[in-house]
């Protein structure tokens, strides 16, 4: 074998034992099997032959033969079907096939013979930590997800790839697996935070999905103090029977350093923050400014009055609007930053992106999509300048009914950088100051004010939810530790954007839906059956009813959102209904959008900030073209792995940014051990109930051991834990005082003590008062409400704790072990 095979040469171990053994049986028997004629006709053989000069079947036919043979079969059997009868060859097909292994193309079991994974009722797929230290298996072709106790976890880290048996079901009805296989370790070096004992070290992982730590013999130390952040080589990956080892190959920072809590968040979610050298050769041919070659062909939007309305810290601006009233109606336009000129799909920018995947907003830091160059400057619709759009423009009715709908290049030049707040001085405040400064566009914003107000009433009649969450922003001092945390009031200028950004998203999910492209949806399932029963239980105790039946749709929410506004349970109710939603994703199966209750919705707007949105642009380019859809880049099966890594990476950005900030809000916390504050139970659980400090806007546990000498029932459909003996119940919405315990800023846990709470807290609830308005469908609420809701859950098994004693300086149980 020549050194051109050498890639196929990977040395595997030998399947685990556990590994089902597989009857093989002569070729010949078989009477689908495939003949040393058939064999010769490989579709790939010129592709190997260009490759190595000793060429072998393809990894595609090899995977067919197995396909029809339906049994694993031995090396020596394969080779005598492709009629391999020299050492040379023998030995180039040996190393492909371990290379197949590697590659989890297919396994090797006990006898160590070679067959499909999928006829072995085995599941490849990636390992997903959970910080209780059990995990999961989440299979590549889709489906429920494999359950992996503390034993089987200790054998990998999260990120890893797996082929998985499974071996039965769990206690709580989850399918629960074993591991076979690892095809591919994820963590070859790991952040975390050095602990010292008697000589030995050991890192504990930043990501609290790594549940093991790594120990460090001392020759790996290199000079890391006790508590510092580093950075680990693992050396050896975890087995079943030892634990990582590893060694320190760079030392981070001190623990507590400024800005270490968003270091340490990109390295422990793999947040890509550098720039490979070939996307920046590539910058660098791109011209600073927009050239007249850019512009040409483009439509010229230079004189129309744009303007982008954006927060006041904002430094890249995606979208500018502008709505004039016409005889029939509006007119809106939305013109959208042309990503899609500058990123071209295969260059370096684009693959950067695409492992990016968005944009990631850390407090007073941002980890960008795209280069600055391109995000804050070129692509960015920066005032009073020259940029490249991508235009949506739309013909709106007098009852905000999208028309029609126009989709072109242009070229444009924003007339003014407004923020939220002043747009909203502009309309509420008749001898605003900025109605003075922007005088030119003061009557252009009007009219959008107008247009919005029509769109606002539209979305009420449509039955959009809008749950009024409570935002925050972080203050920080000279030293950026938290001086303060404040929330962010949303005006009628955030919503104005929101609308007209909602209407150019369904304008172009419609247009391509027309033009039968492959794309991503913005996709919104509805509720599970399950949060349904948990939903209407819940719901039932207040003397409501959620319609719908078995399909409740946005109206359904609607109702009774609207039946509890202004009661003193409004936003225990919203949150209860925004607790059984899903989780919207990126799929290019269209399955609506249940919460803005729409048939058709994309993301077009933000192309700066979300990869989605530039496949998009190129899809809506595509459209203009005319061509067959079979010529389009991206089929189906591309756009379900598009929306699939990208779906990913917003939840990756999600997890991490939430990571810092409550490293923040901790070490905020830890300067205020033994401090009381008021407090608001957010939710329950079978271990205690997570409450939020009122005046601090910070989060903390009081384990159910702190309630009172009695066995608390936890009840996941009502949200509450209630006392067995006292008929005591805590629900969400509850009232608290509590102490500041211990805070644990390895785990980003804080403890609080219970001191006191509702003395009137029982199982029975008030019915919500109704208003005699308020309708859901053909029926009113109160009359909904009076009917026997038939979708109670079945009784489920409770948990049961109770505390012993009643010293309130008792240890109790740590909550990272629930």
């Amino acid at each position: 074998m020549t050194d051109t095979n050498k890639n196929e040469n990977e040395n595997l171990e030998p399947s685990v034992e556990q590994v089902k053994t597989m009857t093989e049986s002569n070729p010949s028997n078989n009477q689908d099997a495939i003949t040393g004629e058939e064999m010769k006709a490989d579709p790939h053989a010129d592709r190997e032959a260009d490759k190595y000069e000793n060429p072998i079947p393809s990894r595609e036919f090899i995977i067919e033969l197995l396909e029809k043979e339906q049994k694993p079969l031995r090396i020596k059997q394969i080779a005598t079907i492709l009629d391999i009868d020299d050492d040379e060859r023998f030995e180039a097909l040996s190393r492909r096939l371990k290379a197949m292994v590697r590659d989890g193309q297919i396994l090797r079991n006990r006898r160590g013979a070679f067959g499909l994974i999928q006829k072995m009722d085995l599941i490849k797929g990636k390992v997903i930590g959970h910080p209780g230290g059990f995990g999961f298996v989440q299979p590549e072709e889709g489906g429920g997800d494999l359950f992996l106790g503390d034993r089987e976890m200790h054998k990998v880290f999260h990120g890893d790839k797996v082929i998985a048996s499974v071996i039965g079901v769990d206690r709580k009805g989850r399918r629960e697996g074993m591991i076979v296989e690892i095809i591919e370790h994820a963590n070859q070096t790991i952040l975390g935070r050095l602990h010292m004992e008697d000589g030995l070290g050991w890192v504990q992982p930043n990501n609290n999905r790594i549940a093991q730590d790594i120990f460090i013999p001392q020759d790996g130390l290199l000079d890391a103090e006790e508590g510092q952040i580093v950075m680990v080589e693992v050396i050896h990956q975890p087995t079943k029977r030892s634990s990582a080892i590893g060694k320190i190959i760079e030392v981070v920072g001190d623990y507590l350093a400024p800005g270490m809590e968003i270091d340490s968040a990109i390295h422990a979610y793999d947040i890509p923050n550098e720039w490979p050298q070939e996307l920046l050769d590539q910058l660098d041919a791109i011209p600073d400014e927009v050239t007249q070659e850019d512009k040409e062909g483009r439509k010229d939007l230079r004189s129309l009055p744009l303007v982008t309305i954006d927060g006041a810290d904002s430094k890249d601006f995606d979208d500018a609007v502008f709505a004039k009233r016409r005889k029939n109606g509006w007119r809106l336009v939305v013109a959208i930053a042309d990503v899609s000129h500058y990123v071209k799909e295969g260059t370096p920018l684009d693959k950067e992106a695409y492992e990016r995947g968005n944009s990631v907003y850390f407090p007073q830091k941002v980890v960008p999509m795209l280069p600055e160059k391109l995000s804050n400057d070129l692509c960015s619709l920066n005032p009073n300048v020259d940029r490249l759009c991508m235009v949506c423009d739309m013909s709106i009715d007098n009852d905000g009914k999208l028309e029609r709908t126009q989709f072109y290049d242009a070229v444009m030049n924003s007339k003014a950088r407004l923020t939220y707040d002043q747009v909203h001085e502009m309309l509420t405040d008749k001898g605003s100051e900025h109605r003075k400064t922007f005088e030119d566009i003061v009557p252009n914003v009007e009219d959008l004010n107008d247009l919005y107000q029509i769109l606002k009433q539209a979305r009420s009649e449509r039955g959009a939810l809008e749950f009024e969450t409570t935002e925050t922003r972080i203050v920080f001092d000279e030293q950026r530790k938290i001086e303060k945390i404040v929330p962010v009031v949303r005006n009628e200028a955030h919503k104005l954007i929101e609308e007209f950004m909602l209407m150019a998203n369904v304008a172009t999910a419609r247009y391509l839906k027309w033009h039968k492209i492959p794309m991503l949806y913005r996709v919104h399932e509805k509720p599970s059956e399950e949060r349904l029963k948990n939903l209407r239980t819940f719901l039932g105790d207040f003397g409501l009813t959620l319609e719908g039946g078995d399909d409740p749709d946005a109206n359904d929410y609607a109702a009774i959102t609207e039946a509890v506004k202004g009661q003193p349970h409004e936003h225990l109710v919203g949150t209860v209904l925004l607790r059984s939603m899903n989780q919207a994703v990126y799929q290019p199966d269209n399955l609506g959008h249940f919460g803005l209750n729409y048939e058709y919705y994309a993301h077009f707007t933000s192309p700066i900030r979300r990869y989605p949105d530039l496949l998009i642009h190129r899809a809506i380019r595509f459209a203009w073209t005319k061509q067959d859809v079979s010529q389009f880049k991206y089929s189906e099966k591309d756009m379900k792995a598009l929306g699939e890594h990208c779906s990913g990476t917003e939840r990756r950005a999600d997890e991490a940014t939430r990571d810092a900030v409550t490293f923040l809000k901790c070490e905020f916390l830890s300067h205020r051990l033994g401090e009381e504050y008021d407090a608001v139970v957010t939710a329950a659980t079978n271990f205690g109930l997570f409450v939020e400090l009122e005046p601090l806007y910070v989060e903390g546990l009081v384990h159910i051991t702190e309630l009172g000498e009695d066995y608390f029932h936890y009840d996941a459909s009502r949200h509450c834990l209630k006392g067995e003996r006292t008929g005591k119940v805590y629900r969400l919405g509850d009232k608290l005082r509590v102490q500041v315990a211990q805070v644990n800023l390895d785990d980003r846990k804080i403890d609080l003590r219970f001191l006191s709470g509702d003395d009137d807290s029982s199982d029975e609830q008030a019915p919500i008062e109704v208003k005699k308005d308020d309708t859901s469908g053909s029926k009113s609420v109160d009359e909904a409400a009076s009917q026997e809701d038939g979708n109670a859950p079945k009784k489920k098994k409770k948990r049961y704790y109770r505390k012993k004693g009643g010293g309130r300086n008792r240890k109790k149980k740590s909550s990272a072990a629930e």
